[in-house]
C-alpha cells in the first residue's frame, strides 16, 4: 500500500533522514519508535505528504506522489490520508459532529451525507450521545476520539498518527490503542503511528526502530 525508497531530508546543514526505505501493507498497524531527534516525525510528515523529501520516491496505492503538483497532492491527501495528532486540534466553535464533517465538506461531500457518516462514526466510537457537544464540554479521551472520527470520515487508505495518546492518561490511552485494533480488525484500516508509548508499540503488528535518521530494526 505504501512504499518509500531512499528518502532523504535535510534542514540547512542538518541531515534528518539518511536514505530511509519503508513499506506498509494494507491492514497493518505499524509503529515507529526511537529517541527524540531520530527523525520519526519528519518521516511521518513526508509519508503523510505534509512535507516533501529532498530526494527519494513515495508511492501510496501505486501513485507516485512526487509527480503530483500541490493542488493534486492536496486533493489526494484529503481523499486518501487521515491524520491524528497528539493534540486533537478540534475547532472550538464547532460541535463534535461539525468537527468530524470538515474534511468531508472539503472533499465536496453533500452536507447531509457527511453528517450521516459523521454520526455513524461517532456512534461507533462511543460518542453517539455527544454529537452536539463542543470540544470544551468533552473529556480529553472524548476529544481524541472525535479526532479519530474526523480522520476516518473520507474512508482514507492510510491513517498517520503522531503521538496520538501522548496527551492522555493511562486509561484513555489504553482505550485509544484498543480502538486502533478494532478499526483494523473491522475495517482493515491501515495505521502508521509514531509513539513513545511502549504498550502501543508492543501491540502493533510491526515495530520499526529509528536512530540518527535511519531505520535500524
Amino acid at each position: 500500500m505504501l512504499k518509500a525508497t531512499a528518502i532523504n531530508k535535510s534542514y540547512g546543514q542538518l541531515q534528518i533522514l539518511k536514505g530511509v526505505d519503508f513499506e506498509v501493507q494494507r491492514g497493518e498497524i505499524v509503529t515507529i519508535v526511537g529517541a527524540s531527534g531520530a527523525g520519526k516525525s519528519t518521516l511521518l510528515n513526508i509519508l503523510g505528504t505534509l512535507d516533501r523529501p529532498d530526494s527519494g520516491q513515495l508511492f501510496i496505492n501505486d501513485v507516485e506522489l512526487s509527480r503530483l503538483n500541490n493542488k493534486s497532492l492536496s486533493d489526494f491527501r484529503n481523499r486518501e490520508i487521515g491524520f491524528i495528532f497528539q493534540f486533537h486540534h478540534l475547532l472550538a466553535e464547532f460541535d463534535a459532529l461539525e468537527n468530524v464533517c470538515i474534511p468531508a465538506f472539503i472533499a465536496g461531500t453533500p452536507r447531509q451525507d457527511a453528517a450521516q457518516r459523521a454520526a455513524e462514526l461517532l456512534e461507533l466510537l462511543g460518542l453517539g450521545h455527544r454529537l452536539h457537544h463542543k470540544p470544551n464540554a468533552l473529556s480529553g479521551g472524548e476529544q481524541q476520539r472525535v479526532a479519530v472520527a474526523r480522520a476516518l470520515i473520507n474512508n482514507p487508505a492510510l491513517i498517520f498518527a503522531d503521538e496520538p495518546s501522548g496527551n492522555l492518561d493511562s486509561t484513555n490511552a489504553r482505550e485509544l490503542h484498543e480502538l486502533f485494533g478494532k478499526l483494523r480488525d473491522e475495517f482493515n484500516q491501515t495505521f502508521v503511528i509514531v509513539t513513545h508509548n511502549e504498550e502501543l508499540a508492543d501491540i502493533s503488528d510491526r515495530k520499526v526502530v529509528m536512530m540518527d535518521g535511519l531505520i535500524v530494526q
